[in-house]
């Protein structure tokens, strides 16, 4: 009897080792969550949205224009910004109107610009890529340009200059918590 409790005292510690190591192996390399911190993502994220970052869509395909994506801004914090610029492209706001090589693009995930439309700070701050840190004339190959919908309340490329592919930790698109913001975001 005593053999028997043993056996299932190991066997209970091995499934517990085995789901400790996928639960690792899920949170390292697959998924994560992470929470928005602050309103450079308004209207789209608000602050403490909780998400859900999927980490190996990128080893896949390069980010695409619009993404929602988790970034290293520094070895101690994340951000979460809209990927807006490609490699090999040259980016411009000018009069609230963003233009990818001279070119007006829509961005149907900002409010309109009229002033009851909004209850933050819908200023966008016009700019263009040789404004950055970096002084590029297009973006180079390995990086993007990254901004937050809320232009006048997001530290984003046009201050931190261009982001590394290293620097991205994955695309995230699932709001989870609070329950009545569950909703997959994006373009």
């Amino acid at each position: 009897m005593a053999k028997k409790k043993k056996n299932e005292w190991v066997e209970w510690t091995k499934a517990l080792l085995v789901a400790l190591g996928l639960a690792f192996i899920v949170r390292m390399f697959l998924f994560a969550p992470i929470i928005v911190d602050g309103p450079s993502m308004l209207p789209t994220l608000h602050d403490r949205d909780q998400m859900i970052v999927n980490k190996f869509s990128y080893y896949f395909h390069d980010p695409e224009r619009f993404d929602i994506v988790v970034f290293h801004a520094s070895s101690q914090k994340d951000f979460i910004k809209r990927v807006i610029g490609l490699p090999g492209e040259h980016v411009a706001v000018i009069d609230d109107v963003l233009y990818i090589d001279g070119d007006p693009v829509e961005e149907n995930f900002l409010p309109e610009n009229d002033s009851d439309a909004n209850t933050f700070d819908s200023v966008r701050n016009d700019f263009s890529l040789e404004e950055i840190p970096g002084n590029y004339e297009v973006i180079p190959e390995g990086h993007v340009l990254v901004l937050g919908d809320n232009r006048g309340n997001s530290t984003d490329s046009r201050m931190i200059g261009l982001i590394s592919m290293d620097q991205i930790v994955g695309k995230t698109s699932l709001i989870y918590w609070p329950f009545d913001r569950i909703q997959f975001v994006g373009e």
